[in-house]
């Protein structure tokens, strides 16, 4: 009878322990996959909401050019295919100015002067993808679309830890495809509505006034202009003195754009949705 009474109890426990076991391996489980969502909300969660937004204007797909804002915010922008002989000015004139700009780089040029890159990105600008090597991109494959986006964005990341998220189109030559796989491949397609024409080497004065004379200029306007220019630094201490002087506050386009909840209108301007 004592034997049968610890048998018994003996199993009893024994069913206890291995229910107390089941348990526990169900509640890490539990917060195992707890754990994984977590991370995966954190993932999506820091990326730019792009795809839910469309850019389509009347069947057509466009890139933004400028952005609708009360605040007379604008954006410089520098594009950076060729040469760094005068970034270094330029980085010291918009410090001059605490001018926060952005710089569309080629995978070319990171390649060729990672330490500008660096300088950048330290000093508190964009870093835009230009592609690649700067091709035509309505003439490329979707596949190539996508290697010439995500190359440059490679080089950038392992130089900077920074996942880009600005494109802008070599020639500023797009169609309904370059648009649709710059946001699949989470990028904002980026124009401009203000043209130095600074690569033309017309001279310092023209791009001054060209730009400060522009009919597309005001609030939301997005400036372009070439860090490889022949004119472009003697140009910008008194372009940027002069768009101050009108009111205008300079602003990255990363601040400058809507990141979600917008439409465009015709004239590829971007207006936030009510």
């Amino acid at each position: 009878m004592v034997l049968f009474t610890l048998s018994e109890k003996y199993n009893r426990n024994k069913q206890v322990l291995r229910s107390s076991r089941l348990l526990k391996r169900f509640l890490n489980t539990i917060l195992l996959l707890a754990f994984a969502g977590l991370l995966i909300f954190s993932a999506v969660s820091v990326l730019p909401n792009i795809v839910s937004v469309s850019n389509t204007v009347g069947g057509k797909e466009l890139p933004i050019y400028c952005v609708e804002t009360e605040k007379p915010q604008i954006s410089i922008s520098f594009d950076a295919a060729w040469g760094n002989e005068d970034t270094q000015t330029i980085l010291d004139i918009l410090a001059k100015h605490n001018v926060k700009a952005t710089f569309f780089m080629t995978g070319g040029w990171v390649e060729s002067y990672p330490e500008d890159v660096k300088k950048i990105y330290e000093a508190g600008h964009d870093l835009g993808n230009h592609s690649e090597n700067h091709k035509h991109m309505p003439q490329l494959s979707d596949e190539e679309k996508t290697q010439e986006l995500m190359k440059v964005h490679n080089k950038v990341k392992e130089l900077t830890g920074f996942d880009m998220f600005l494109f802008r189109p070599p020639y500023g030559d797009y169609d309904n495809q370059v648009v649709r796989n710059a946001k699949k491949n989470n990028y904002y397609p980026i124009q401009w509505d203000v043209d130095s024409l600074d690569w033309k080497d017309y001279g310092a004065e023209d791009i001054v006034k060209r730009v400060t004379e522009h009919k597309a200029l005001g609030n939301g306007s997005i400036i372009l202009c070439h860090n490889g220019a022949k004119y472009t630094k003697d140009a910008l201490d008194t372009l940027i003195t002069a768009l101050q002087e009108k009111g205008y506050e300079f602003v990255p386009i990363s601040q400058l754009i809507y990141r979600d909840n917008y439409h465009l209108n015709h004239e590829g301007r971007q207006i936030k949705d009510k």
